[in-house]
């Protein structure tokens, strides 16, 4: 029975799961610059009877594709592998060696999670009846993500079904959740730029203040929320970055702004750039400026197939694994997140695995500095992961 002898496999590598996390850990890589990263995967796969295609996409992305004994329904397992610009606060005896870059979102523990079933599943591939992909991607951090260009590359036109998993600290290792439809919110970035005319400070009637103006769009567009949006519709602006510094008595003629934007539908997203184009027009003529408005949109809201993530919990529920404690339905949650572009084209399931540390009431949450997680985790998202692809392919029973 091939289930039972992937997870025996499993638990019997649960300390190289460890290990490669660790390494990946002290040397993480920024988004679009994981050659490193990229390399050490590439030489994990070296020798093993898999096929394997590299700078997939728009960087260092990787698909190393695993046939089974027969032909049959084609998925794809999917782990990101870049680190964030953040300086590390852990005391971790692995702690990053490379300044200023930091694994704060557990893509370390994604990948090494991934490399090691990947490495059972090509040991147990004559009793798979399809193909499995393997997904190693670059760049979920930073748009325009490696994710779109991956699956624009035309290398994922035959996958059937798709799934990924996510690392939280939400709950403790052993609990699993789930979300059916919308599940993570779209993300967009927004910029203004507000071109005013400076003057001597004692003399605002002989300028226009640009940062007065950049005052006001600060508070205005938070009555997009309060008043433009339905209440049960989830939207978030942040104003994150206000750039007005000058000297105290001179009246600065420009100021710029940055902003993240959040929603989980796409006729929301519209909403709200239709009300951002009209508060800055309102802007320009209640202060005499002008206003340069740009809205980009990143990542689309994240998706899971109603049938495919009842796959994931009926699989998951059923099981009886010391590991794999609670399997729990979440929330829809606002950080976003790239796999939601496979999952507009491929039917399918992102879910979470609880990494919360042992001993940690209040752990830090994902992009913390001192963000850390419980590496039993990466076990349970191996068995997990690997739960689902048995029963995908009637995998799970007496053969």
């Amino acid at each position: 029975m091939m289930i039972k002898q992937l997870i025996e496999m499993l638990e019997a590598r649960k300390a190289e799961m460890i290990q490669i996390r660790r390494y990946l850990h002290e040397n993480p890589e920024l988004s679009f610059k994981e050659e490193k990263t990229a390399k050490f995967i590439l030489d994990f796969y070296s020798g093993k009877d898999v096929e394997i295609a590299s700078n997939v996409g728009n960087g260092y992305g990787m698909i190393a594709t695993i046939n089974g004994r027969k032909p049959g329904k084609t998925i794809a397992l999917r782990a990101d592998f870049d680190a964030l610009p953040i300086l590390e606060e852990t005391d971790l005896p692995f702690q990053s060696k490379n300044e200023g870059v930091m694994h704060a979102c557990a893509h370390d523990g994604h990948t090494a999670y991934l490399l090691v079933l990947a490495d059972c599943l090509i040991q147990l591939k004559e009793q798979i009846p399809g193909t499995i992909k393997i997904i190693h991607q670059h760049a979920e951090e930073v748009p325009p993500g490696g994710a779109k260009s991956i699956v624009e590359s035309g290398m994922l036109d035959d996958v059937e079904n798709i799934f990924g998993i996510h690392l939280l600290p939400t709950d403790p290792a052993g609990v699993i959740g789930y979300h059916s439809g919308y599940s993570m919110a779209g993300r967009s970035y927004l910029k203004v730029r507000i071109q005013g005319v400076g003057g001597h400070g004692s003399s605002p009637h002989k300028a226009n203040d640009a940062i007065v103006a950049g005052a006001y769009f600060v508070t205005a567009v938070q009555t997009i929320i309060s008043r433009r949006l339905n209440p049960f519709d989830m939207g978030v602006i942040t104003i994150g970055s206000f750039d007005g510094k000058g000297t105290f008595n001179v009246i600065r003629d420009y100021v710029e702004l940055e902003g993240d934007i959040r929603y989980m539908s796409d006729e929301t997203k519209d909403i709200i750039e239709k009300e951002l184009q009209r508060i800055t027009a309102g802007i320009e003529t209640e202060f005499g400026v002008q206003c340069e408005l740009t809205f980009t949109p990143d990542y689309p809201p994240l998706y899971n197939n109603p049938e495919m993530t009842d796959l994931v919990r009926n699989s998951l529920e059923r099981v009886i694994d010391r590991d794999i404690k609670e399997i729990t339905e979440y929330p829809m949650m606002s950080p976003s997140d790239d796999f939601a572009y496979y999952l507009e084209k491929i039917p399918g399931c992102y879910f979470y695995i609880g990494c919360t540390p042992k001993g940690v009431k209040t752990p830090y949450f994902n992009h913390h500095p001192k963000f850390d997680i419980d590496e039993d985790a990466l076990l349970v998202a191996a068995k997990a992961v690997g739960y689902v692809v048995c029963s995908y392919y009637g995998l799970d029973g007496e053969e």
